[in-house]
């Protein structure tokens, strides 16, 4: 069925646009690291272990408390999520206070104050700290845990689980650090359906109880404050908090490093990008004298915009938005990665692209402009950081559970001055690892898998969670006989019939839409008279209209916040070439080509060519003969985006199969329509369309 909910490619184009006029080129020209005095916080321990840091700091008349465990890493196992539903179940109310009122009284105070599993925040005008201390304490010890809640966080888990279930990053996320790591270490372990599904209240509970220990905890506490009369509060408040006595569980070893290079690929047939990220363990804490040098040589490798990947891969190539390298240390074990996303048909380049500029890196000394540039945005980094008393907390923290030495952050920009460029060669060849390493990459198999296979590279293939399954079946044998022209008659005839289809003159469409990631969620009406006039008009309650699409037959136009943009020629040739709402009435048979038997979300459907030259494509299920995908490409600001529109949920409406959900995903943009309400032959006339 041809009933277009637009695909907001007018919305894409804007934010691409304002995006595009950020210039990230220009690096700060290096110059004197200014010096860094922190002051030395005063430390306490009470009688339960609590480790108290107080830092008295008179510019502003405010108070900030950070609370943070030093614990050893949890693996969940088989309730995997158990930590998730907690965290977000903490902070909201106490035993003797109630969700609402606790939550009321901290907005009435104009204060902050936030928990999760690793710990909890609070920031208040100095007037008010008492009390704001006094509330941080009740949370931490008396926190108000409830079957209601439970269940409600649970939920939620769940829904953004179910909403990740498309999403190539979020298994690209999980993969990579459940093989890197191992399913049975915390660090790589997976929060699926049914391990969230085993958690009860009683877990919940429990974990609060095992894992909320005052020995393993820091307070830092910062701000306009008497130090005198805070330890006196401290005391009174956390004192209560008691220890329980649990087993400490050692931490499993971490999956070795694979012998050679290879690939660990992962089908994902709807995806219109590929995530690469090239991945392995390595040891490196912030006590290690490497620590520095590291950190210069990621951000010139792929910590920022002038860095090696980025400029190969998306100013040279063109293949992505953007290309990152990371290695943060961890006083256990942490990972190097390196990657993208990038289009389908370039990923066997970016593969071998991120390779040579890791190559590069290690064989060839960096120029000495490219390190004084990575040395300027740190120490700008870093000055800028220590405005924010979350930073200066942090950094107490970090000195007591990593070991550091007392003058480590005082210390800190020295040491980025004193990086050389052998330094860089030297580490790179050290934590950098392309050898011994392994490529997660995840796509679309049946677009990517044959030219990655020429990189030479072995591949090993998994589910999205990590599990090893054999080489997927990408492309099954066509039945003997079967045209495209055959496929789209049966279309015609599952949802109503040649007769039912011809008789179809308008439709409306009432839709609610979801952009991932926008704050708010807008309705749009869409109608369409035959041959080809259509519009759109989207709206969001209390702000009215936010944008109108229309066409005419002839010509059309995008309206946004006023603003008035005609349709260029191009969109209004292609769209002049459709002649009714049903593009299987009025195809050239001549011009379609049956690609492929392929699995589409699980079924196999038949993938047939509609235009060579944009890359356009439509897939019907072998089964119900269903349209249930729609495939194009197009330009963007000099990128090739490849758009998937899924379609499912067909219901009758009067005699024909209409589709109520539609899911376009366009490249990192995912929108979902969902249809409220359909209505053929009526609501439409010639006007909507002026």
């Amino acid at each position: 069925m041809k009933i277009r909910l637009y695909t907001l490619s007018a919305f894409l184009y804007v934010t691409l646009c304002l995006n595009a006029q950020i210039d990230r080129s220009q690096q700060p020209k290096p110059g004197p690291a200014p010096k860094i005095t922190l002051e030395k916080p005063v430390e306490l321990t009470l009688e339960n272990g609590l480790k108290v840091l107080i830092v008295e700091n008179h510019k502003l008349p405010r108070v900030s408390m950070n609370l943070a465990f030093d614990r050893t890493p949890i693996l969940e196992g088989d309730k995997a999520g158990v930590s998730s539903i907690l965290g977000a179940m903490l902070g909201n109310g106490t035993a003797s206070i109630t969700k609402d009122d606790f939550n009321e009284e901290i907005d009435f105070l104009g204060a902050n104050l936030s928990f999760g599993f690793n710990g909890g925040f609070a920031s208040c005008l100095t007037k008010y700290h008492e009390r704001i201390i006094e509330l941080l304490a009740d949370a931490t010890i008396n926190s108000l845990l409830t079957v209601e809640e439970f269940e409600k966080n649970k939920d939620l888990l769940l829904e953004g689980l179910k909403s990740q279930e498309k999403s190539v990053d979020a298994a690209a996320a999980n993969v990579g650090s459940a093989l890197s790591f191992g399913l049975a270490h915390p660090y790589g372990e997976i929060e699926t359906e049914e391990s969230i599904n085993n958690v009860t209240f009683d877990d919940v509970k429990g974990y609060y109880s095992k894992y909320f220990q005052p020995s393993e905890a820091y307070l830092v506490v910062l701000g306009d404050i008497d130090i005198a009369s805070i330890k006196t509060l401290i005391e009174k408040h956390f004192s209560p908090w008691q220890n329980t006595e649990y087993e400490k569980i050692s931490i499993p070893q971490a999956n070795a490093n694979p012998a050679q290079l290879e690939i660990n690929f992962v089908d994902m047939p709807n995806a219109v990008q590929s995530n690469i990220s090239l991945t392995s363990n390595v040891e490196l804490k912030m006590s290690d004298e490497d620590y520095h040098a590291v950190l210069i040589a990621n951000k010139i490798l792929g910590g920022g915009f002038n860095s090696y990947l980025n400029m190969n891969l998306r100013e040279e190539h063109g293949y992505t938005y953007g290309a990152r390298s990371s290695l943060a240390a961890d006083k256990y074990i942490t990972r190097f990665t390196a990657g993208a996303s990038v289009r389908n048909e370039v990923t066997d380049s970016a593969v071998v692209q991120t390779i040579k500029e890791i190559k590069r890196i290690q064989e060839y000394p960096i120029e000495e402009d490219a390190l004084a540039n990575a040395k300027a945005k740190y120490v700008g980094d870093f000055v800028l950081a220590l405005e924010r008393p979350s930073t200066v907390a942090r950094y107490a923290i970090n000195i007591k559970t990593n070991d550091l030495p007392e003058n480590f952050y005082s210390e800190y920009l020295k040491k980025i001055n004193a990086v050389t460029v052998a330094d860089v060669q030297r580490v790179a060849k050290k934590y950098f690892n392309a050898e011994n390493a392994r490529f997660v990459v995840v796509g679309k198999g049946s677009d990517v898998v044959e030219n990655l296979e020429k990189t030479g590279i072995p591949i090993k293939y998994f589910d999205k969670e990590a599990n090893p399954v054999s080489k997927p079946e990408f492309k099954k044998p066509i039945p003997e006989g079967l045209t495209a022209k055959i496929i789209m008659d049966n279309y015609i005839d599952a949802i109503g019939g040649q007769k039912a289809v011809e008789d179809v003159k308008t439709v409306l469409t009432r839709v609610d839409v979801t952009i991932q990631g926008a704050p708010f969620k807008p309705v749009a009406v869409i109608k369409n008279m035959t041959p080809n006039k259509e519009s759109m008009e989207m709206s969001v309650q209390g702000m009215g209209t936010i944008m109108k699409q229309v066409f005419n037959g002839k010509s059309g136009y995008t309206e946004q916040q006023g603003n008035k943009q005609q349709m260029p020629e191009s969109e209004i040739l292609k769209k002049q070439k459709q002649k009714g709402l049903f593009a299987e009435t009025y195809l050239n048979p001549e011009e379609l080509v049956l690609v492929s038997l392929i699995s589409v979300n699980g079924v196999d459907a038949y993938k047939i060519q509609v235009d060579e030259e944009n890359g356009s494509f439509r897939y019907y299920d072998a089964k119900s003969a269903l349209l249930i995908r729609t495939e194009s490409t197009q330009e963007a600001q000099g990128q090739s985006i490849t758009q998937l529109t899924d379609i499912s949920d067909y219901k009758d409406i009067d005699g024909i199969l209409m589709p109520h959900t539609k899911v376009i995903n366009a490249g990192p943009q995912i929108i979902t329509f969902s249809a409220s309400e359909i209505k053929i032959n009526e609501g439409v006339s010639k006007k909507d369309f002026k």
